[in-house]
């Protein structure tokens, strides 16, 4: 289970590696979506946030919350491409720094807001049309409460959109072990079930509205991070840094495994507030 030690060391991980984030992944950091699978990098990593979008239904001029934001990419795109109000927060100052200069240079006519805050003690009072967590949940300690607050910042009729990696359902202690204990660890993630987060949400009030595993669509996204840290730059910036950074590169493999396995999944989960759910 993940904890106070754990959380630190997320913050220190993120505020290290986000300037280098984007060479593996770019502005977007998250999995790429491959329908073809010969689209670009970009378009890849585009096309996941246009699967949200779509399936659901999120509305142009909506009052967003990216939760676990990154250094602004899909704040920037939402914020773009649909004229949405966005926030963006992270538990890294560091990647707050980066959106914002990403930000300042984009001349979007409504920029995004982006602020350092922890996830585990969500803050904000205000209420939101849609909030967005992608690849973000899974890091979090005090999930329970996580997603009891995220009920509360909802608007009537509001989204709850999720991305997130899970084990799959019925594992092995075996199976676990390999496959699923390796990504804990050098991950920095505790992962659940996706049945989990579902009760957890209809407990909160929330109706599941669209769910489905798209772990075939995105598993690619390790075999070009794999090529891409062929490259020495990357492990001698790593051993400079310590452990922590060189566990992350060899997560890269760990992830291609789990995924090749069927042990790991990643999955959409869109969630509704709706009138009689109000709270």
């Amino acid at each position: 289970m993940l904890n106070q030690e754990t959380k630190q060391k997320i913050i220190h991980h993120y505020d290290l590696v986000s300037p280098y984030y984007e060479k593996l992944w770019g502005k977007h950091i998250h999995h790429r979506y491959y329908l073809t699978g010969k689209e670009s990098k970009e378009e890849a990593t585009e096309n996941l946030i246009k699967l949200i979008v779509n399936k659901a239904k999120i509305k142009k001029k909506s009052k967003i919350l990216d939760i676990g934001c990154g250094i602004g990419g899909t704040s920037l795109w939402l914020a773009k491409n649909l004229n949405c109000n966005v926030t963006g927060i992270t538990i890294s100052p560091i990647q707050v720094e980066i959106a914002q200069k990403i930000s300042s240079k984009s001349k979007i006519k409504n920029p995004p807001k982006f602020f350092v805050q922890d996830a585990n003690d969500l803050k904000i009072k205000e209420k939101f049309d849609v909030l967005y967590a992608v690849e973000m949940i899974s890091h979090l300690e005090k999930r329970k409460e996580f997603f009891k607050r995220c009920a509360r910042l909802l608007d009537e009729d509001g989204k709850f959109c999720i991305a997130d990696w899970f084990k799959k359902d019925r594992i092995t202690e075996l199976e676990e072990k390999e496959y699923i204990k390796p990504i804990n660890e050098r991950m920095m993630v505790s992962l659940w079930y996706s049945k989990d987060y579902i009760t957890e949400l209809e407990k909160n009030g929330l109706k599941l509205k669209y769910h489905e595993d798209i772990s075939q669509n995105v598993k690619k996204t390790w075999d070009l991070c794999l090529d891409i840290i062929k490259r020495k730059d990357f492990w001698t910036l790593a051993f400079k840094h310590g452990k922590e950074f060189v566990d992350f590169l060899k997560a890269f493999q760990n992830m291609k495994n789990g995924f090749e396995s069927g042990n790991l999944r990643y999955e959409i989960l869109v969630f509704e507030k709706t009138s009689k759910n109000k709270g």
